[in-house]
């Protein structure tokens, strides 16, 4: 979906056309108002986002145009009060788009994307508009402002020239073209994968088929098999949520390669949801723009507002780990192979018996079985976990609500407050499971974002992930790998929850793309403490907490397979920065995956995580391109930021999680995030920590 940096655009309806548009209509109720999702239709987007957009291009122009002096009153603080209207009727339609996609939805989509784009290039290309910014920017006065209000100036200056408002007209026309085009093909891609994922299956014919599935895995094929109306016994749907339990559990070796095939291969089919022609399109076009912008390629001009300032700084540390990583796949693959020899079995490890045999090496080597520790996991028992973390570092408390409308009704909606002193902080929406229409993965949105200069607006969030549905009345069972991922997009959630800030474009996960997965990878943490898995991994059967010796294991093993997810993770990393280093080079998506791959010596044994035409983060817009790095970049960040936990009293030190939530988890991009981070720790990160954490030798 097109991002809305600050701006709308086009096709205007009268307001007497509008008046009755539900979407159109101001969020009423309790919490600061909700999106009324039982008024909600389909029909209701196109002629809702028209009217929005035309009303805060309107906005936008009276400020522009303005005969007073610049200041930050009448251009800044008023540019961060428009399009309220807008922002609404977008975040539902964003919901619809990711969760609720249909057929009806899909040529709306298609239809205003591009017209979405043109937004923001109408706002940040408003000469008048950018000179009065500028003039704030430039002022002797603004030393005369609050710190956020300087740091609100600057980043509206920044974000301005990012977007091109410097270039001259013909070149601005240009931008406003290519973004138009890209967001029509980041919909195109988006609406081919999702096909491949809710319509490509692997049927299981017998009962030969669900051998070495552990129960829960069993009933769930069976159920999406009856959901799809087959006459099969079982299926396995297209998605991670269903293919990675399969592969690390199926016992039938021709049977996982043939789901393998399925999941690596979404997008790259040559039938008419095929992507490579499309990222053909999209990396020439951002190539075009890049340099239309003054930079030898889209890697460099994204780069340019990150953490990491230039792709050769990203490219040191990933290719830093990148060795270790390999060198450790290495003995990963030798144990797995040893099995395998032993068994009889005349073959070499394959991607498609990478997570089997390596479930065999941890059971050998740890004593520990996965799908034992997953008798544990309970999905609503690890969601009050959660919530337990969150009032243990940052005070909060949830409280489930039923006045509420949602779109769905596996959709659930959660009141936080502040633990001590009942305050209503704001709204989290959760949507777990997995269903035809929604996109596959996990993510956090957020509805609305919390600001108070204008009066006190409560944030409203949501976590939305792809669990497979058990049967009615049984709990539903996740994986290590999952558990780890629900408390990821939490503390994406937790980020925005605690944003505590005055303006709307600072708040919550505002912050450095190659930031802004910090607090959300350093929250993983806490899954793993004892406090968490005795009170809330609790045996799905007999309600007994996992026992002492099984938590020693999983700590034991807590290191095993890092090879894997580290080479798994850079590799999708490595191609995304060198596709966008390559200026205007015509590339060919599968020969140049193939030619880097072989370049950096990636294992056999293993494929990216996210191959380049199913590639969702840097394909589906410009949000992750040139920035899957980020995970890395953080995951160096949350593991130094951990240890300032483990060098003090514990994962629950309270003066150490005051110091998360001062300034990290509440700060937004009030501040520098370099200087937020020193704030809390003292210094910057090291990239030892990392090493640690993963159990690779140090780099030297």
């Amino acid at each position: 979906m097109t991002t809305i940096l600050m701006g709308s655009t086009l096709l205007g309806m009268n307001a007497q056309n509008g008046k009755d548009n539900p979407l159109l209509k101001d969020w009423a109720g309790s919490y600061g108002g909700v999106p009324a999702f039982n008024e909600y239709k389909i029909s209701d987007f196109k002629p809702a986002l028209e009217f929005a957009m035309q009303e805060k291009l309107n906005e936008v122009k009276a400020i522009a145009n303005n005969p007073k002096p610049a200041t930050f009153k009448n251009t800044i603080a008023a540019l961060e009060k428009t399009g309220k209207r807008l922002a609404r009727v977008y975040a539902v339609y964003g919901i619809y788009s990711s969760n609720m996609n249909s057929p009806e939805f899909e040529p709306i989509e298609s239809e205003m994307e591009p017209k979405l784009a043109s937004v923001a290039d109408k706002i940040t290309q408003n000469t008048k508009l950018f000179k009065r910014i500028q003039t704030v920017y430039n002022s002797k006065d603004k030393k005369k402002l609050t710190k956020e209000q300087q740091r609100l100036v600057k980043v509206y200056y920044d974000n301005y020239v990012y977007a091109g408002a410097k270039l001259d007209a013909k070149a601005k026309a240009k931008v406003s073209e290519l973004n138009q085009q890209l967001a029509g093909l980041y919909t195109k891609f988006n609406q081919n994968l999702l096909s491949e994922e809710n319509n490509q299956f692997v049927e299981l014919k017998s009962e030969a088929d669900f051998a070495g599935l552990p129960e829960e895995l069993r009933n769930s094929a069976v159920a999406n098999a009856k959901e799809r109306k087959l006459s099969s016994l079982g299926s396995v749907a297209n998605t991670r949520s269903s293919v990675e339990p399969f592969l690390t559990y199926s016992s039938n070796r021709a049977l996982r390669e043939q789901v393998w095939q399925m999941f690596v291969n979404r997008g790259d089919n040559g039938n008419a949801q095929d992507n490579n022609a499309t990222i053909v399109e999209i990396l020439k076009l951002r190539a075009q723009r890049a340099k239309l912008m003054g930079y030898p390629s889209h890697a460099d001009w994204k780069l340019s507002n990150t953490m990491a300032k230039n792709p050769a700084n990203a490219m040191k540390l990933m290719l830093d780990i990148w060795k270790p990583a390999v060198a450790q796949v290495k003995i990963e693959v030798a144990d797995m192979q040893k099995i395998v020899d032993a068994e009889g079995g005349k073959f070499k490890i394959q991607p498609w018996d990478y997570r089997y045999y390596a479930e065999k090496v941890r059971k050998e080597k740890y004593d520990l079985d996965q799908n034992e520790v997953k008798q544990y996991l309970q999905l609503d028992k690890l969601r009050e976990g959660m919530f337990w973390v969150a009032g243990e570092l940052f005070d909060l408390k949830f409280v489930q609500v039923s006045n509420v409308p949602v779109y769905q009704p596996d959709v659930t909606v959660y009141e936080v407050l502040n633990k001590t002193t009942g305050k209503h902080v704001g709204l989290w929406y959760f949507d777990p499971y997995a269903r035809k229409g929604k996109r596959s993965g996990a993510w956090m949105n957020e509805y609305r974002s919390q600001e108070r200069f204008d009066g006190e607006v409560p944030t409203i969030v949501s976590n939305n992930a792809n669990f497979i549905k058990g049967a009615p009345g049984e709990p539903v069972l996740i994986s290590w790998d999952d558990a780890s991922t629900l408390f990821h997009e939490f503390g994406h959630a937790l980020h925005g929850l605690c944003s505590n800030v005055n303006y709307p474009t600072l708040a919550g996960t505002n912050v450095a793309r190659d930031y802004v997965e910090f607090p959300s990878q350093v929250l993983e943490h806490w899954l793993s403490t004892p406090e968490v898995l005795k009170n809330y991994a609790l045996h799905y059967k007999t309600g007994q907490p996992m026992p002492q010796a099984l938590l020693d294991k999983i700590e034991k093993a807590s290191r095993f397979n890092e090879g894997f997810n580290t080479v798994e993770l850079i590799s999708s990393a490595l191609i995304d920065m060198k596709l966008h280093m390559e200026g205007n080079k015509t590339i060919d998506p599968d020969a140049f995956e193939k030619t880097a791959l072989a370049e950096l010596n990636m294992p056999s044994e293993i494929v990216m995580r996210h191959r380049t035409t199913q590639f969702g983060h840097i394909f589906s817009s410009d949000e992750y391109s040139a920035g899957y790095y980020s995970y890395l970049w953080a995951d160096v960040i949350c593991a130094d930021a951990y240890e300032a936990f483990t060098e003090g009293k514990g994962p629950y030190d309270k003066e150490v999680a005051k110091r998360l939530l001062k300034y990290v988890f509440s700060s937004g991009n009030t501040t520098d995030q370099g200087d937020a981070y020193r704030s809390f720790r003292g210094r910057d990160a090291k990239v030892d920590a990392l090493m640690r954490a993963k159990g690779f030798p140090i780099v030297k």
